[in-house]
């Protein structure tokens, strides 16, 4: 166990069997913890209080994210944190990455889960995805459809036999010019959407 750990079974055992029973001297000896450890009171930072309930209210909202994913955005925040101090108030308050859900489910459950976000207007929420077929002769192609999640209008279907993440910034490059940015984008967790080019362009 931690010292902060070994810390609070030291209370547990000399409040359950008695101060006045067990000596400090004791209780350390058999938990295996330093007197000095154990006497020595821990600093707090300042801004501990105010960074742990962020953290927290940032694996509430992006329900499948990480210590480290979460790292990342209270850098983007300005926090000047590293990702060992997150991991130790992340397991301090008991966080973890809720199981996946089964797949034929629309939502996560439970609390920490992400809440889907539903269209309220036109270029609200765009999402895209990849089809897959084949031409006659067996040939693979793939077809990235772009749709507005409000109107369900289909803003563009690309076909061709091989489709990476430069064709879907240079298509989203190309809507974002003629018609707009949207509010939202949603997509699937596919290489192609989730490459760092991609979130970095979109960023």
């Amino acid at each position: 166990m931690s010292p902060a750990k070994r810390r609070l079974a030291f209370e547990h055992v000399r409040n359950t069997l008695g101060r006045g029973n067990v000596s400090e001297r004791r209780a350390c000896r058999v938990i295996g913890q330093p007197r000095s450890t154990q006497r020595r009171q821990r600093h707090v930072p300042d801004d501990e209080p105010k960074l742990l309930k962020r953290i927290v209210d940032l694996a509430t909202e992006y329900g499948r994210y990480g210590y480290r994913r979460v790292t990342a955005l209270l850098h983007r925040e300005g926090w000047n944190v590293n990702h060992r101090r997150v991991e130790r108030l992340w397991r301090q308050e008991g966080l973890k990455v809720p199981k996946r859900q089964p797949k034929r489910r629309r939502l996560w459950l439970n609390h920490g889960s992400c809440i889907r976000l539903r269209p309220r207007r036109l270029d609200h929420l765009w999402s895209y995805d990849f089809v897959h077929d084949q031409t006659s002769d067996g040939r693979p192609i793939r077809m990235l459809t772009l749709i507005d999640q409000h109107t369900r209008e289909c803003l563009t279907i690309d076909v061709k036999r091989r489709l990476n993440s430069e064709d879907v910034i240079d298509r989203l490059t190309q809507l974002f010019c003629s018609r707009g940015t949207p509010d939202y984008i949603r997509s699937d967790n596919g290489a192609e959407f989730t490459s760092h080019k991609v979130r970095g362009w979109l960023q």
